[in-house]
Parts: structure tokens; C-alpha cells; sequence
């Protein structure tokens, strides 16, 4: 009997992600343990999903420099001894010594087809650039924003009456399926980032896996 993968996550916001990786370790879908939750805001509604042993939040204010409140954060996510750092919807920039520390096991999901739109406001981004397709991505996190290689992707149509808004809620809708199969595939032990490039079986994938309809990794 394998040993659940540990999961640490990193969350800014109301923690929609987050719960759809408990509610799949709840239905027997991912084998894994989410070993702590942070944040930081401190008032994030991400830390009230998991029970208070479970959390860290920190304000950055409160740190007399960017580095050391990422100094702070790595200490506490290292504690959890984690398999796996998941960004899942953490809105504040990583400083390089952060991410050297967990380089390999720190991945994010980004609301764009990446390379495409990398940073804020990618649905508007997307509208304006007259895109036919959107999206969102799962992808190894290194120092420059959103530059990491792509493990997968999940694709929506941008309709011709899309908002930004109406546009955010049907990749929504594909972020959360996206996330918990790609943990899932992360979970498993076949995954590994190497040279800038993801590995799964061993082999370097040349393109991202797709999610398809059914909310399953296209190989």
C-alpha cells in the first residue's frame, strides 16, 4: 500500500482549488493529504477549510523585507515535510531563493493557455488579443512569472459575446478538473521537472497533456 503523497498549498484568496482537492481526496480520487494551507492573508476563507493546526498566515507587511517573508513562509511549508508545493491561487509573486528551495515539487496553476498571458487580467488579455481559444495551466513554478514548462492544459472556446467575467467563470469551471487530475498525476510518482522540461514516465513530454470532457489527462 502506497503512502498518500503529502500536499502542501499556497492560497491567497476564498480557496476554490483547494476544496476541490479535498473534496477528492474525500471521494477516494487522489491519494494524497493536504499537510498545511498557506497564506499570505491572513484573512483568506482558503485557511478555514482546513483545521487550525493545519495553517500559516502571515501579512507581508509585518516583515521588514521581501525575503524575509519568503524566508518565513519556506520555513513553514518545509515543516510540513510536503511531496508537493501546489500554488492554488497564491497571488503574490515568489522570490527566487523560495522557489530554489522547493525547485522540482512547486508547481501553479495559471488562468491562460501559458505561454500566452502570463500574469493579471488574462481573460480580458485574451478577449482583446481576438483569442479563439482560452484556457488555464498547470506548471512548474521557477523564478520568472509564469515561465515554467506546462505539465498540462485545459481548453475553453472565447464566444464572440464573452466577457471577462463570463469568460473567468467557464475556465473556472475547467481549473478545478484540471488541478485535481494533474495532482493526481503529480501524486502518483510519475511526474519530475528536469532542465526546464516535464518528464512523465521518463519520457520529456514535447507538448502539454490535455484535459478532455470527461475531466481526464489526455496521454
Amino acid at each position: 500500500m502506497t503512502t498518500p503523497a503529502r500536499i502542501a498549498v499556497l492560497a491567497s484568496g476564498r480557496g476554490s482549488n483547494l476544496q476541490c482537492l479535498l473534496d477528492g481526496i474525500a471521494a477516494g480520487r487522489l491519494d494524497a493529504q493536504i499537510v498545511g494551507v498557506f497564506s499570505d492573508k491572513p484573512g483568506a476563507s482558503a485557511l478555514d477549510k482546513v483545521p487550525a493546526e493545519s495553517r500559516w498566515a502571515r501579512s507581508p507587511k509585518d516583515f521588514a523585507s521581501r525575503e524575509a517573508f519568503d524566508e518565513a513562509l519556506g520555513d513553514a511549508v518545509a515543516a510540513s515535510a510536503p511531496d508537493w508545493v501546489v500554488c492554488a491561487g497564491y497571488m503574490r509573486i515568489l522570490g527566487a531563493g523560495f522557489v530554489q528551495r522547493f525547485n522540482g515539487r512547486l508547481v501553479n496553476i495559471h488562468p491562460s493557455l501559458l505561454p500566452l498571458h502570463k500574469g493579471l487580467h488574462t481573460h480580458a488579455r485574451a478577449i482583446e488579443a481576438g483569442d479563439g481559444e482560452h484556457g488555464a495551466s498547470v506548471h512548474f513554478v521557477i523564478p520568472e512569472l509564469d515561465a515554467g514548462a506546462v505539465l498540462a492544459q485545459a481548453r475553453v472556446p472565447v464566444l464572440p459575446a464573452d466577457t471577462a467575467e463570463s469568460l473567468a467563470a467557464r475556465v473556472l469551471a475547467v481549473e478545478h478538473p484540471l488541478l485535481l487530475a494533474s495532482v493526481q498525476l503529480l501524486a502518483s510518482g510519475r511526474v519530475a521537472e528536469q532542465d526546464g522540461r516535464v518528464l512523465l514516465d521518463g519520457q520529456f513530454l514535447f507538448n502539454p497533456l490535455r484535459l478532455d470532457s470527461a475531466g481526464a489527462l489526455q496521454f
